[in-house]
């Protein structure tokens, strides 16, 4: 299934979300991986038809669907407990990653310090056929600065069907995937969603093309991270 995000106003899911393609990187931009995926500039204000591609249906998976949220967090609460409440005893805390301003994509490889591009998580290692029951992150950023959050509209599922139509059954979904697809001139839309210190994100990013961005900001921003199962509007929507 493609990006679909919960929302219960339109205008207000255009006032966060911007919309633009990607392009593989070129050797000279050396502080990336070989062939990494990152915005291609040029970030639009959605149309109506752009809001209705990401539209959910009427019966959602819960566990492809994307949410823009505000987490239960408040001075003096450890991060680890932050998901106690929210019905997954085995949800995991992940940590923190803080980001420097203006960064264009935020994820480094932790060999070699280079930017990976937008990529997509195999943190439940999960085969082509259950790859969209993987558990969604929970995003919270703690500031100082706002970040985004950029998402691709083609789930990981399509792309590896694309890439591998006589064996993808087999395959276990991958960013490489997702390399070759749009090395090969295969166009991504990706949608750029802008949030404010004390606010969050629930999506599946297993299964969606993704990555963290601070581009144009002044402040850095740091994040902290959670993986689990949860149900559709466990937490108060930002929109």
């Amino acid at each position: 299934m493609p990006l679909h995000i919960a929302y219960g106003d339109p205008s207000a899911l255009r006032t966060r979300c911007e919309i633009a393609t990607v392009r593989t990187t070129r050797p000279e931009e050396t502080a990336y991986e070989p062939g990494a995926i990152i915005p291609a500039g040029q970030w639009r204000p959605m149309s109506e038809p752009d809001v209705k591609a990401v539209t959910a249906p009427r019966r959602p998976l819960d566990g492809t669907l994307v949410e823009m949220v505000r987490p239960p967090y408040r001075e003096g609460l450890p991060l680890e407990a932050l998901t106690d409440p929210l019905g997954d005893p085995d949800a995991v805390y992940l940590g923190q990653a803080l980001a420097k301003p203006d960064m264009i994509t935020t994820t480094d490889n932790d060999e070699d310090g280079r930017l990976i591009g937008l990529h997509l998580d195999n943190w439940d290692k999960l085969p082509y056929t259950d790859k969209h029951t993987g558990r969604r992150r929970l995003c919270l950023n703690l500031g100082p600065g706002t970040r985004y959050v950029i998402l691709g509209t083609i789930d990981a599922q399509a792309v590896c069907r694309a890439i591998h139509p006589n064996d993808h059954s087999h395959r276990y979904p991958h960013t490489q995937d997702y390399r070759e697809y749009v090395a090969g001139g295969r166009p991504i839309r990706i949608i750029r969603i802008r949030l404010a210190p004390g606010e969050g994100y629930v999506a599946p990013t297993e299964y969606l093309l993704h990555d963290g961005s601070t581009e144009a900001q002044d402040q850095p921003s740091a994040a902290a991270f959670w993986l689990g199962h949860w149900p559709r509007g466990i937490l108060p929507s930002l929109i």
